[in-house]
Formats: structure tokens, sequence, C-alpha cells
């Protein structure tokens, strides 16, 4: 992964984080303690994206109820990073999800960068 420093900002209507395929997430299936896992799981319809994502509108119908696994500040703990590099990390995990769900020159790749470049 790149080093430079960005600020993380989530872009709305983009919901590549929302593709929760097991085959595919691997890493993050890992991260997860046994009762996280089991919410994960239930949480995939057949075509891989989460069942509370809704495609029409790109939005999580349980944003302000959605399980601690699906919020940013979660991976300090979930992938033992540290608070100073937490945007770093979130940063190029989006990028990578962003990419592997849309492609790297998706519109919603450059709206993510433009989105992390204003911030600096």
């Amino acid at each position: 992964m790149k080093s430079t420093f960005h600020h993380w900002e989530c872009v709305k209507h983009c919901g590549a984080c929302c593709r929760l395929d097991p085959a595919q997430r691997e890493e993050a299936l890992l991260a997860l303690n046994e009762e996280q896992r089991s919410i994960y799981l239930e949480m995939v319809n057949s075509d891989g994206w989460c069942k509370y994502f809704d495609t029409g509108s790109r939005s999580c119908r349980i944003y302000d109820k959605r399980p601690d696994f699906c919020r940013v500040s979660s991976l300090l703990d979930l992938f033992d990073v540290s608070n100073d590099n937490l945007d770093n990390f979130a940063v190029n995990c989006c990028i990578q999800q962003i990419r592997s769900e849309y492609g790297g020159r998706s519109r919603e790749i450059r709206r993510f960068k433009k989105a992390i470049m204003a911030k600096n």
C-alpha cells in the first residue's frame, strides 16, 4: 500500500464497501471475531452485496444502526492500526475496494480521490 498520507472521507453513493462477498473479503472475515463473522455472513445476499445496501440510491438502509465492523473507526481494532495511521489505512482500503468493484478509471474512484485530495 502507498505511504502517502491523506485524510479519509467517505464518498456518498459509492457503496464499494457494501460488497461483502466472502470469497473476495477473506482478510476482512479473518479479522472479525466469531459473533461479528456470523452477523457479517447473515448480511450477504446471494449476489455478494449486503442485504441492507440499496442499489438504487447506493446507500445503506441501516446506516445509523450498522454493525461496528461497518464503521471505519473499527479498523483500529480489527486490523491493529494505530490512530495515527487510520486515515492512510482507510484510504488504501477504499481505493483497493473501489478499484475491485468499479475499476481503476471509474467515476467512483475519481470522486473518491478528489474528495481525499480536497482535505489535504
